[in-house]
């Protein structure tokens, strides 16, 4: 029986990095911190006048400070889909007292999880979670933390910053068995987090070799989308996709947004304005 080509599957929106805050703009990096409010609202009348499963915001909603949430949480709300988000360093970027309940703020289910719609899994990644920032001093994932960027640094690594983060060894193993279940039931998978893990690049997470080598190493895996390297990028691995979107808080005017419609033997991203349009052929 040939397969239907032509009839989407699913379609959702995509955000990378508002990056929202009511502070002054940072002229040398180009960020627009506070027009990220009026874009947001621009991208989602698009959003609204398409028919889509849901939009995710690939992580950063916020620059910093926690009341930035309840300024840029609101524009969400004139969303007619469901928005579901994960994390980014940024979002951590809040008084102590507040980072163990940035996901809660954010309605997440969990700092990860995943989700399936029909034959789809949307596996959605925590790259924080063993991060220099996204804990408090005690918790030994800090201390872990320091431990792994010190050995990315000793070995001169370009992606030895503080700003990105790696999982823990509980999440990876985690991921492992959402895929190998994902596997045995026939669905396809696509993953998504804030951070980089291909190509070789100073935003990618710490531990991105493991990463790819169990992703690539399931016939399910159909691709990896994430934000955080605001100038986006593109690779594959295997015939298989690795998409950086654009960073909406980049410049003062344009803005940068997709649509993200799956079909049987591709999937299609339509961009607007900085972001670039792709069709990604999936594999027999």
């Amino acid at each position: 029986m040939q397969k239907d080509t032509e009839t989407p599957i699913l379609r959702f929106g995509i955000v990378a990095d508002p990056q929202y805050a009511d502070i002054a703009p940072h002229e040398a990096m180009n960020r627009h911190y506070p027009r990220s409010f009026d874009k947001l609202a621009d991208a989602i009348a698009v959003f609204n006048a398409t028919e889509l499963d849901f939009v995710m915001t690939l992580g950063d909603i916020i620059d910093r400070d926690w009341k930035s949430f309840g300024d840029i949480l609101p524009v969400y709300e004139t969303l007619r889909h469901k928005a579901l988000f994960l994390l980014g360093n940024h979002d951590f970027a809040v008084a102590p007292e507040h980072l163990s309940s940035v996901a809660e703020r954010l309605g997440m289910p969990s700092r990860y999880y995943d989700f399936a719609i029909g034959s789809w899994r949307f596996v959605v990644l925590d790259g924080s979670d063993v991060s220099t920032f996204s804990a408090a001093p005690d918790d030994p994932r800090t201390g872990l933390a320091a431990e792994r960027l010190a050995a990315l640094a000793a070995e001169g690594a370009i992606n030895a910053h503080t700003w990105n983060g790696s999982l823990s060894d509980e999440q990876f193993e985690w991921l492992k068995l959402v895929m190998e279940k994902a596997e045995t039931d026939g669905e396809a998978v696509l993953v998504l987090g804030h951070y980089p893990v291909f190509p070789a690049n100073s935003h990618n997470m710490w531990d991105s070799e493991r990463i790819i080598g169990l992703l690539t190493g399931f016939s399910c895996f159909r691709g990896y989308f994430c934000g955080h390297n605001h100038e986006g990028n593109f690779g594959e691995v295997d015939g298989r996709p690795f998409v950086t979107f654009k960073g909406m808080v980049d410049t003062e005017n344009q803005n940068t947004f997709a649509i993200v419609t799956v079909f049987a033997d591709r999937i299609a991203i339509e961009g607007f304005g900085r972001e670039k349009g792709r069709v990604l052929r999936i594999g027999a």
